[in-house]
Formats: structure tokens, C-alpha cells, sequence
């Protein structure tokens, strides 16, 4: 088990951790792409995260108590080709992460008239720079500039006489995702609330809470702190719609930079800079953050040295696959969803059969669970890539529910497939031991 963590986190500060690690430029640039089409019920992905925060309390005993990572956990009781397996899974799902990163980056720098392939390129190139240097301790200024950006949105909200809209939002939200597939809906909440629950970057946090009662707590005002932001993004970007600032011309993923432009005068005035640059450098440390992440990762597996070069070796790879999927496009909450549910559908069942043994319940064999992560995880990163490639092909209306229908089945059909064969194994050894025995 890992050193003992330093538990001081009190209830506030925890929370505070907790918002900061979702609360990004997907969750702002992308719950406003959505709500130029849907409404208010473009909310939904922030309000599941807010909704993934609280079902989270279930799991904070565990966490809190185990302290180590779930692939440290499934590798101790299942081999190192299990925590080898969920680590290429966490890593496959971080390009994901990283594209839309580099999408985001590139919607804000639009906005100042820098063209979508140039910013691309230099914000891949600039990621993996940033990447392999130490600026992750100025993580908390990053955070400070997010709460910046929330403040000058309030702020756009009230120029644009859009308060009202924002305070209505809970109430109309409902009724409002009644105009959205439910398909749609179960995807985009099903998977989120999973996700939260199994993410490792709460995880790391609330293993430092004070005590399991504080972090409990810190999970539900995190809860409650993402439930009122989550409704921001999506207020300004309608406010902004029916103000008509918005030229006729720009995507979904511009509309918050634009705004926060707009409220400081423009792209070109003072103020307008700074409100765009506040956006700007928080995306350039999320960046980088995952592709470290990223690379990290890779070095864990212990197939190379962590030598310097091969550290940029690796962090060009990951940067130009992520890339890749940039130039691809797509929604910004789509892209995220997806490479997640690939991610869920492969851990998700390991998970379950580790947690029916840990409570007592029922102990699969080490087989089962390594053929039930390998299953999913291949069902998983080809359904993935069928979603990304050939979109209509999808079964159930929904990328995130295909992906997890197909990558969760063929998991649980592997671990029961396989847990059936080793208990026949065992019972003809069993018999073959009597008829020995007389």
C-alpha cells in the first residue's frame, strides 16, 4: 500500500479540488455548444457531473480507506496484465481528453482571428512542450483564472439582462430535455455519472479529506457547487443568442470566448485580452496536464527507460494522435463522452467483480476478470472507433450508450464465459481427485 496520504483537506477545501477538476473548458466551452442547439437542456453533461459528484459519496468510504488507485487495486488481486490493461485503457481515453483540448484552445484563439489548422498545430506543438516541464505546481493559478472567467460570465450574464434566464434555468430544465432523444439523454448521463464515480482525479483528492465524514461532505457541496455552474455556460450562450452579439457565422465552441471578449470591450481592447487570455493559459495547463498524464502512464508500463528522450518520444506520440482526432472535429461533449465510455466499459465490470469479493459476496477467478477486461477493453476501442469514423452505424441512437452496450456486454459475457470454464475445470479436478482417492 502507498505512504500513508497527508490527510488535512477540510470539507471547503476539498470541494473546491473536486469543482476544479471538472469544471474545465469542456465542461464551459462545451455545455455551450450544446446549448446553442438544445437550449437549456444543453445542461445536461454539466448537471450528470454534478449528479457523478454525489453518487460519489457511495463510493468515498472505499476510496478513503483503501487509498490506492483502482488499477493498483485490480493489479494486486488479478495480476499486473490487469492494472497493465486498465492503465492502456485510462491511457487510450486521455487522447480523447487531449483533442478536445486542443479543439477548445483553438475555438478561444479563433475568436482573436488565428485560423483553426494554424492553432492547432502550434497548440499540439506547445502542449507537448509544456509538457515536459514542471508547470503543473502552478496548477492553482490555473484555477484562479477559471474563477476569473466565472465572474466576468456572471457579469456578461448581467449586461446581456440574462440573470433572469440563469435563475430559471433548474426549473425549465426538465421540461426542456424533453425536445432531446432519450437515447441521447441516457447516454450522456449514464456514462458521466459512472465516470465521476470511477475517476481517479477525485479519487486522489479524497484520500487527503480529514476523515471519510468530511469527505463525504466535501463531495456534496462539490455536488451542489456544479449544479449552480452548471446552468452558467448555457444561460450565457442563450442570453447571448437573443441579444444577437453573436455573428451570424460562429460555432458553438467560440460563443464563451466571443462573450468574454464582448464583455471587455472586444477581442482587440485591453480588457478583451485579458478576458481571453484568462481562458487561454488555463487551456494551455489542462493541456499539458494530460498529456504528462499521458506519458506518464506509458512510462509505468516499464517497456522503456525514462530517459529524457524517450519522454519526448513519448509525448510526440500521444500530442500527434490527439491531434489527429482534433483535425477530425466533433462536439466537444461528444468526444469527451466517448473516449470515456470506452474507458468505463472496460474497468466497470472488473470493478464490480473486485468490489462482490472485497465485500464477500462472490470471488471470481483471476482468469475470469482478466478475460472480462480484455474483452471489453477490445469491444470497447472498436466500437469507439466505428462511433468516430461511421457515426451511422450506431445502435441505439446514442454513441456513448452503443459504446458502452457493446463494451460492457462482451466484459461481462468474458468474465461469466470464462468463470463458468474454470469452475468446470475445477469441478472435473475435483471429481478426478474422489475417483482417485477410492
Amino acid at each position: 500500500m502507498n505512504d500513508e496520504p497527508n490527510r488535512r483537506l477540510s470539507v471547503f477545501s476539498l470541494a473546491i479540488l473536486l469543482v476544479s477538476a471538472h469544471y474545465g473548458l469542456g465542461f464551459l466551452l462545451g455545455t455551450a455548444e450544446e446549448a446553442i442547439g438544445s437550449g437549456v437542456a444543453g445542461s445536461l453533461y454539466a448537471v450528470s457531473v454534478s449528479l457523478g459528484a454525489l453518487a460519489l459519496i457511495a463510493l468515498v468510504k472505499f476510496y478513503w480507506t483503501e487509498i490506492e488507485q483502482i488499477w493498483t487495486l485490480l493489479g494486486k488481486d488479478y495480476g499486473k496484465t490487469v492494472k497493465a490493461g486498465v492503465g492502456f485503457m485510462s491511457w487510450a481515453s486521455l487522447i480523447g481528453i487531449e483533442a478536445v483540448q486542443i479543439i477548445a484552445a483553438a475555438a478561444i484563439l479563433n475568436v482573436v482571428g488565428i485560423p483553426k489548422l494554424v492553432s492547432m498545430v502550434g497548440l499540439t506543438l506547445l502542449f507537448g512542450i509544456l509538457s515536459l516541464l514542471p508547470v503543473e505546481r502552478a496548477s492553482w493559478i490555473f484555477r484562479g483564472l477559471l474563477l476569473f472567467n466565472v465572474l466576468v460570465l456572471f457579469y456578461a450574464l448581467w449586461r446581456l439582462h440574462g440573470l433572469p434566464l440563469y435563475w430559471r434555468s433548474p426549473l425549465e430544465f426538465i421540461p426542456a430535455l424533453g425536445h432531446v432523444s432519450r437515447a441521447e439523454s441516457l447516454g450522456v448521463a449514464i456514462s458521466t455519472v459512472l465516470l465521476v464515480s470511477i475517476d481517479m482525479k477525485c479519487q486522489q483528492f479524497i484520500v487527503q479529506a480529514r476523515d471519510i465524514r468530511t469527505a463525504a461532505l466535501g463531495c456534496l457541496l462539490a455536488s451542489v457547487t456544479l449544479f449552480a455552474l452548471a446552468f452558467l455556460p448555457a444561460a450565457v450562450a442563450i442570453a447571448a443568442t437573443e441579444a444577437g452579439i453573436l455573428p451570424a457565422d460562429i460555432g458553438g465552441k467560440a460563443v464563451i470566448p466571443y462573450v468574454l471578449a464582448w464583455a471587455g470591450g472586444g477581442a482587440s481592447s485591453p480588457w478583451g485580452i485579458v478576458a481571453i487570455a484568462a481562458l487561454t493559459v488555463p487551456a494551455l495547463g489542462l493541456g499539458s496536464n494530460v498529456l504528462r498524464i499521458q506519458s506518464k502512464t506509458v512510462l509505468d508500463w516499464e517497456i522503456v527507460p525514462a530517459s529524457l528522450l524517450n519522454r519526448i518520444w513519448i509525448a510526440t506520440v500521444n500530442a500527434m494522435l490527439a491531434l489527429a482526432i482534433a483535425l477530425k472535429g466533433g462536439q466537444i461533449v461528444g468526444l469527451i463522452l466517448c473516449f470515456y465510455a470506452a474507458y468505463l466499459s472496460a474497468v466497470w465490470i472488473p470493478f464490480l467483480a473486485y468490489l462482490l469479493a472485497r465485500k464477500g459476496f462472490y470471488a471470481f477467478a483471476v482468469i475470469s476478470v482478466q478475460t472480462s477486461l480484455a474483452a471489453g477493453s477490445l469491444s470497447a476501442l472498436l466500437t469507439l472507433l466505428v462511433t468516430l469514423f461511421h457515426p451511422q452505424t450506431l445502435l441505439f441512437g446514442s454513441p456513448e450508450l452503443t459504446i458502452m452496450a457493446i463494451g460492457m456486454g462482451c466484459s461481462s459475457l468474458g468474465l461469466l464465459a470464462a468463470e463458468s470454464y474454470h469452475l468446470g475445470i475445477v469441478f472435473i479436478g475435483e471429481r478426478e481427485k474422489v475417483k482417485g482417492e477410492r
